[in-house]
């Protein structure tokens, strides 16, 4: 039997959901006991945005 193209697509999404649950935890665990780790998390999400607004501007 073969399964089909989109069973492997949910279940795909369905284990990086799980992985990126299990990674914001720890990085929420991280962040709580370590202010560094905080002040390094704000610069990642911040960055994370320029190339974000960049990328809708390239795409316009």
């Amino acid at each position: 039997m073969s399964k089909s193209p989109m069973m492997n697509m949910v279940k795909g999404v369905a284990v990086g959901m799980i992985a990126g649950a299990c990674l914001g935890y720890a990085g929420k665990s991280a962040a709580d006991e370590n202010p560094k780790i905080r002040k390094k998390i704000s610069r990642a999400k911040h960055t994370m945005n320029d190339v974000a607004d960049t990328a809708k501007y390239m795409f316009k």
